[in-house]
């Protein structure tokens, strides 16, 4: 079997430190103000990305392996989208009780 390695360059390794650092800091904000449906719409968003960015380097890029390393972070993108997709449905019959309040 062929042992597939690319070497990452600094440019390449800052870049991925940021997008992780941003991500965590908009996690960080929805946690904290978890009602802010715009903000918990885009905390959605950066799972979703995080999922499709780590399932195409292993199925599609072939830069990547099923290894633990991989696999934790696809565990925890699949599983917080869940878990945020249920909260949503939270978030809307919340939403609605509020309008009629309103009314």
């Amino acid at each position: 079997s062929s042992l597939l390695v690319y070497a990452v360059n600094g440019l390449q390794a800052r870049t991925f430190g940021v997008w992780t650092l941003l991500s965590s800091v908009i996690r960080c904000l929805c946690a904290i103000d978890i009602r802010n449906r715009t903000l918990y719409h885009i905390t959605l968003f950066t799972f979703f990305l995080a999922l499709a960015h780590f399932l195409s380097e292993v199925f599609i890029y072939h830069t990547a392996a099923l290894t633990i390393g991989v696999m934790a972070p696809l565990m925890v993108a699949s599983f917080s989208i869940m878990g945020m997709l249920i909260g949503l449905q939270y978030l809307e019959v919340e939403a609605l009780s509020q309008n009629k309040k309103k009314n």
